[in-house]
């Protein structure tokens, strides 16, 4: 890595691919090594495969070195390469017709916008409808209990009772099923529409 790190232009391509030929060959020497560490004896097999994980974990150091010295590499050639150009590179004078077409993207923009909005204004009147319909709940909740208090006064037997909610129990799964069978229609109406 020191001779990559003092390498000229016309070496240093060299030097990488030697160092990445040297990677290579220890990865391939590590893979034999763990291989020959799964047959110590199981009291000194532990420590190989420490000693074997730690050498890749140190190759792969090595690895990622490489590669962001040849990132840095090929970010200052590039900046050269955009140097040269831009030293090379005769400027003339602007034209009459340099137009910036800005009328489309204010459109799109514009609609973008209304879209944005149209999204609030959905998503608020969705939670208007979920909170009245919360707060129905609880009135319905609070009418029930009242009814039962009231059947309850009027001396109706806790069998009468039980029938009674086990028949609003009943009704809601008649409810959720007509609501399931009423969206299957629809979306059958649609199919066939379309």
């Amino acid at each position: 890595m020191g001779r990559l790190e003092t390498a000229d232009r016309q070496s240093v391509h060299l030097v990488e691919n030697e160092i990445q030929a040297s990677i290579d060959q220890i990865f391939s020497h590590l893979e034999r090594l763990e291989i020959l560490s799964s047959k110590e004896p199981p009291n000194k097999r532990q420590n190989a495969k420490l000693r074997v994980d730690q050498l890749k974990y140190d190759v792969q150091h090595l690895q990622t070195a490489l590669r962001n010295f040849q990132h840095r590499r090929y970010a200052r050639e590039q900046q050269e390469r955009q140097r040269e150009e831009l030293l090379s590179r005769t400027f003339t004078t602007n034209d009459s017709d340099t137009t910036i077409p800005m009328d489309e993207s204010l459109q799109f923009n514009s609609a973008l916008q209304n879209i944005h909005h149209g999204m609030d204004d959905l998503i608020g009147g969705g939670h208007s409808i979920l909170e009245g319909l919360r707060a129905q709940r609880l009135t319905l909740k609070g009418t029930q209990k009242k009814i039962l208090d009231i059947a309850n006064m009027l001396g109706l037997s806790n069998t009468v009772m039980r029938l009674i909610e086990k028949r609003a129990f009943q009704d809601k799964y008649f409810m959720i099923g007509g609501m399931l069978l009423t969206c299957a229609v629809m979306f059958f109406v649609v199919q066939y529409l379309t």
